[in-house]
């Protein structure tokens, strides 16, 4: 099992361990009933006290991620595994700890997990919200007039004509990119990690929103950068924070989703973006704009892009087109200028040499259609419909100690509880009735924090939403009450 410890980095190195196991045990990494190291070989490899594992490793069992065996080791919590009446028998596979790995955590992969009856823990759209038919019209034809595409490998670069179409969608939103600075990824992820794996590595400093979109947590994660964290307000990101951070370390990239911010929803102010990318100028470093959803408003357009004023090239944008057309094809765009796009283009070439021609040219003339265009406008009005549903029902239903932010678009709602409920446990509770949603402590790099949870509304029709917000709310008032009768509080 490999760990990264990172010394001088203000968090401690017990704390680095105990966070390292947490989030391999939440993503599904170590699974329960294996035997991890003992304290003695971990601070051996590690090359710490034995204290420090110690304090680690005390602190996992007292928040009940582990439990030791005296004379056997210690072991990640186990349950027993019932199948009709009868203990199911589980091949040990603690031999393949000794192989090393280099995945400290993958929190996505955990939680983007199959549908349940109410599914509100991944960004999806719901797949009725789509003109079906009308895509598969268009990718029939495409089929039909040139069946070679079946037999064809796509350029590394992404196919021309799609790159072409890409530049004047963009343009829409005030990116002016042309087709030879554009990029086609398979989806935003992809995007991620191209940038990652080009410009990251151990020890390099990166700073993320705190919280932020998980699926990017584990790529940086993955690199061994040293993760720190800024807070997002009503306003967006905490300029003045990050300037102090940025003063002291120096980073070499800073990730943000300014536009719906994934998982608050809150949209960073034009003042703000300006400063952001004055402060990239200062300490020349990049920016990572991610930007799935700035065409889901309800009431009003966000502020322009980053990279519509980024002058000086510090500015990778990232633009997804799953919320909007066509998921199934994975279809993303990254563009940059002078030797970072370069760069990436040769890591896109290592990655996999090109994504798929067929799905490129399957949405080839759906982008810039009218009836695209058309749909969009009706994509707001239905999402914004489920968004005043759910923010109706938490406003009447919710405790009073439970809060929200109210998203001006995109597709979740964040939640936060009060401070001594783990939204693990609202979460245990919930699955039982067939509701899942993302725990907020996903969303956090570093320095979890457990009260929150991210709602997303846009994947299940209003009867199910309904149904799961009211079971959602009923659930926390059984919590609160429990609590109160065990202080012998009173309960109003």
């Amino acid at each position: 099992m490999r760990i990264d410890i990172q010394r001088n980095v203000g968090v401690s190195l017990s704390d680095q361990i105990y966070q390292s196991i947490v989030d391999r045990i939440r993503s599904g990494l170590l699974k329960e009933g294996l035997k991890l190291p003992s304290v003695r070989i971990l601070s051996k490899q590690l090359e710490v006290s034995l204290v420090t594992v110690f304090k680690a490793y005390k602190q996992l069992e007292q928040d009940g991620f582990i439990t030791s065996i005296q004379g056997k080791g210690t072991f990640i919590k186990a349950k027993i595994i019932e199948e009709r009446g009868e203990k199911e028998i589980i091949p040990s596979y603690d031999w393949q700890l000794s192989l090393q790995d280099y995945l400290p955590r993958s929190q996505f992969a955990r939680y983007h997990i199959a549908p349940q009856k109410v599914h509100l823990s991944s960004s999806m759209i719901d797949p009725k919200l789509f003109p079906n038919r009308y895509f598969e019209r268009e990718v029939h034809q495409v089929l039909t007039e040139n069946p070679e595409l079946l037999s064809l490998y796509g350029n590394i670069q992404g196919d021309s004509q799609l790159r072409n179409e890409m530049s004047k969608y963009l343009k829409r939103s005030g990116v002016l990119s042309t087709p030879e600075n554009i990029l086609v990824t398979s989806g935003l992820q992809q995007g991620i990690d191209l940038i990652a794996r080009t410009f990251v590595g151990s020890g390099d400093f990166v700073i993320m929103e705190a919280p932020t979109y998980p699926g990017a947590i584990d790529v940086f994660r993955g690199r061994g950068a040293t993760i720190l964290t800024v807070p997002v307000d009503k306003d967006g990101l905490r300029i003045d924070i990050l300037q102090n951070v940025c003063e002291k370390y120096k980073p070499k990239v800073i990730f943000t989703i300014p536009t719906f911010h994934n998982p608050t929803g809150v949209v960073m102010t034009l003042k703000r973006r300006k400063q952001l990318l004055d402060i990239a100028q200062s300490i020349q470093c990049i920016i990572v704009e991610d930007d799935p959803c700035s065409e889901i408003y309800f009431e009003k357009k966000p502020p322009a892009t980053l990279k519509s004023m980024d002058q000086f090239g510090h500015v990778i944008y990232l633009r997804g087109l799953s919320k909007t057309i066509a998921p199934s094809c994975r279809i993303g765009v990254l563009t940059a200028s002078g030797s970072i796009f370069r760069r990436l283009l040769a890591a896109k070439a290592n990655a996999d040499l090109g994504s798929p021609l067929l799905t490129q040219k399957a949405i080839l003339p759906l982008i810039n259609s009218k009836r695209m265009l058309d749909h969009t406008k009706k994509l707001r009005i239905a999402l914004k419909i489920r968004r005043d549903l759910v923010i109706d029902l938490l406003t009447r239903l919710s405790p009073d100690d439970v809060s929200w932010t109210i998203p001006e678009g995109g597709l979740n709602l964040w939640i936060s509880l009060p401070t001594w409920i783990d939204s693990h446990l609202l979460l245990s509770e919930a699955k039982k009735q067939q509701i899942t949603f993302l725990p907020g402590s996903a969303c956090y790099p570093v320095g979890q924090e457990y009260n929150h949870l991210r709602i997303s509304y846009s994947y299940v029709n209003e009867e199910l939403l309904t149904y799961g917000i009211t079971t959602l709310c009923a659930i926390l008032h059984d919590m609160i009450l429990s609590r109160m009768i065990s202080d012998n509080k009173p309960y109003f």
